[in-house]
Order: structure tokens, then sequence, then C-alpha cells
């Protein structure tokens, strides 16, 4: 069982990673609750399907506008600060909506002003995070901590919007308002008492020239190329979450849409609470693909079978290899991105696995309307596994990837071996009762 459960070395061995971490899940579920009572709120107030899709467009563009510059930043600033401020933005944006859910008349426009401004904290603060973890944890424990990340995260997807279904109909959007808030402010208080984390002394300034040598730099590394062309290619043509209320309709089980939707974050979460065996994975990028091609295969499944169990079944499968491809592409990233360009690359992977989804749903979308729902599913499914398939021929150095022998990932080792050694005995630091080693 040992070697199956998840490796909780990072935990163990770093007090900020512990911090960092549970900072994460406190804020990840309140943002949950957010996600569901926004578009809830603007059904509401608007009783138009297409005011609750504009939700999606007015974050897409600080997302694309954002996502590089935040990448950016996080290389010529402090990351801690960076992330601190920018999680007390986002609670500032939740006590707005409190705000206005609290007023006897609730206005429409500050939902999307909030929204919009939400996408680009997110993507500002995304970069400092991801480009933080490998500072905070040693070079070995790379993959283990990103399956624990993931855990982290299937923990709020599965949760926290069954939680926020419960609050928004019994309690009200005020409720779920109020809690966002509350979940932020925890999550600042942890943040701030990790480690400062200053700029690399070789970080240029943020400015377009800066994101033009990361760009360059991603160009140059075939294998980080990708994972990148990998994780878009199958979330933008098997991504079916924007048709499985249809999908539901035609299998006459209108009453399994929300199992639909629970099942991917469902499969990723076993993934994550079995998750020990990756850190004795080496060759990450063949699971990379394996895993994206699988999560192409198991779509085309959900539309091809005709029972509502076989395709909860799918769904479920798809979810788990989803996740694996998620866990090694940032085990990938961590362990050879060089520290000064950590930032600028993680506003890349961010528009990588941001916006693949985003555009997946338009693709769903349009194909269902066109050619029908089911034919919407297994044709992207399969489209997938395709373009997989080929970017893998393509790219020989994605499959090759060892990270026993990859240049990038020994010089990284090598070169941080003893920072290393000496920031895991500052993070420990001397006994806590509020953050034991272990469970």
């Amino acid at each position: 069982m040992r070697s199956v459960l998840p490796d909780l070395a990072p935990w163990r061995a770093s007090r900020d990673f512990r911090r960092l971490w549970v900072s994460g899940l406190v804020s990840g579920f309140g943002s949950f609750l957010t996600f569901v009572a926004l578009p809830v709120q603007i059904k509401e107030l608007t009783g138009s399907a297409a005011a609750v899709g504009a939700i999606g467009a007015v974050e897409l563009v600080p997302l694309l506008v954002f996502g590089l510059y935040g990448g950016a930043l996080a290389d010529a600033l402090d990351k801690r600060k960076l992330i601190v401020r920018t999680e007390a933005g986002q609670g500032l944006l939740s006590a707005g909506l409190l705000l206005n859910a609290l007023l006897p008349e609730p206005a429409v426009w500050p939902l999307y002003v909030v929204a919009a401004l939400s996408s680009a904290l997110v993507s500002v603060q995304r970069p400092a995070l991801d480009s933080l973890w490998p500072r905070i944890v040693a070079h070995d424990h790379l993959p283990a901590a990103a399956a624990l990340n993931s855990l982290r995260w299937t923990v709020g997807g599965v949760a926290g919007p069954a939680v926020a279904g419960v609050v928004v109909a019994y309690a009200g959007l005020g409720w779920a308002y109020g809690a966002d808030l509350l979940t932020f402010v925890v999550s600042v208080v942890l943040v701030v008492r990790i480690a400062p984390s200053p700029a690399s002394h070789a970080a240029g300034r943020p400015s377009l020239r800066a994101i033009a040598e990361g760009a360059r730099y991603a160009w140059s590394r075939k294998e980080l190329l990708g994972t990148y062309a990998v994780d878009l290619a199958a979330m933008f043509l098997a991504m079916p979450l924007a048709v499985l209320p249809f999908l539901a309709d035609e299998l006459d089980a209108e009453w399994s849409l929300g199992l639909m939707y629970a099942a991917v974050p469902a499969g990723a979460l076993v993934v994550s609470l079995t998750s020990g065996w990756v850190s004795r994975v080496h060759r990450h990028g063949r699971m990379v693909v394996l895993s994206a091609a699988l999560w192409g295969l198991a779509v085309a499944g959900a539309g091809l079978v005709h029972d509502v169990w076989l395709v909860l079944l799918c769904l479920t499968v798809a979810g788990g290899c989803d996740m694996v491809s998620g866990v090694f592409r940032g085990a990938m990233w961590n362990q050879t991105i060089p520290d000064e360009l950590r930032g600028r690359l993680a506003g890349i992977e961010l528009l990588s696995y941001s916006v693949g989804p985003t555009l997946g749903q338009v693709r769903s979308g349009a194909f269902a309307a066109r050619w029908g729902v089911r034919a919407s599913v297994w044709s992207g499914g399969v489209l997938c596994a395709g373009a997989v398939g080929l970017l893998a021929l393509c790219l020989p150095a994605l499959m090759s990837y060892d990270e026993r022998t990859n240049e990038h990932a020994r010089r990284m080792r090598e070169g941080r071996a003893p920072a290393a050694d000496a920031a895991a005995g500052d993070a420990q630091g001397p006994p806590e009762a509020t953050w034991p080693d272990g469970p």
C-alpha cells in the first residue's frame, strides 16, 4: 500500500510546501463556491443563457493578455509578495461580489467586471506560484509534489461544487461569496509566513523583450514544446463538458448530468490518491503522450456507448488519464527549466492548459450543432488520439525524454543540490503543533 499511496516526502521535508499547499486547498475551495454562484446569479438576474456564456468571453482576454506578462513579473519580483498581493486582490473582488449580492437590486455589470479582473489576477499569480515550487521542494521530490498538488486540486474540484450547490440553494448567494472572502483571508495569513522568494540575479525586468526571451527558450526545448502541443491538442479536440447536458438528454438520463460533471475530477482524484508510483517513473515524455492519447480514446468511448453507466466509466477513466498527463508535464517543467526563466515559462504553460479547454468548448458545441452530440464527443476523442500520435512522431525529443539522463534535468539537479540541502533544513524549522510532519 505504501508504494501506491501518495508520496508525502515533500510535505514532511518542507514547512513552506505545507503552508502553500494548505493555502491553495483553502482558497481553491472558496473559489469553487464563486465558480458556481456567479453563473447562478447571472441566470437569476437575466434569465439568458447567452449572458451566462459571456462569462467565458470576458475571462479569456485577460487570460491571454496577462498570462505572459505575469510570467515576466514572476521572474522579476519576489514571488511570495506577488502571490500575497494577488491573493489579497482576489479577496477584495469577493468582497465586491458580496456587497453587490446584498443590495436590494443587485447589478449585473459588476459580475462581469469581477470575472475579468479575477481572470487577470489569476493569470498574474499562477506563474509566480508554479515557479515557486522548485524553490521550496527538493529536486527529486518534485514529481511527488506535483502529485500532491493535483490531489489538492481534485479534492477541491469534487467537494467544492457539491458544497457550493447546497450553499447557494439553501443559504443564498451572499453566504457563498462571504465564505469565499473568508478563505482568501486564511490563505493570505498562510502565504505571508513562507520564506521570501526574491528574483534570481539573472532575471531581467518585465518587458516584451523578456517575454520573447522566454518564448525563444521554450521553442528551443522541443520536449517542452511537445508537452504544450499535446495538452493543447487534447483539450481543444476532446473537451466534452459543453455538450454533457445534451448527451444526458439523448441517453434519457437527465438525472446523470451532475454525475457526468463529477466523473472527470473523480477519476483525477483516484489517480491522485494512488500516486505513489509516479516518483519511480523516469520517462515522463512517454507518459504524457500515452495518457493524453488514452484521454482521447476514453472520451471517444463516452460518445460511442449507449449505457449511461458506461459513459460515466469512460469519463472517469478520461479524468484519470488527464491527471497522469498533468503530473508528468508538471514534473518535466519543474525539473528542467532554469530558475531565472521559470516564471515566463509558467506563463506559457498557463496559456497551454487554460486556452485549450476554453476553445475546446467552442469546438464541441460547433460539432454538436453540425453533426450531432454523440458525433461531437466520439469524433473529438478520435481526433485527439490521432493528433497526439502525430505530435509524438514529429517531436521525438518528447518520447526520448528521461529525467535521469536529460541534460537540462541533470544540470538543474547538480546545480541546486548544495543549496537544496540547506533550504530543506531552513524550511523544516522547529516542530510546530499546527504543522505536523506527517499524518
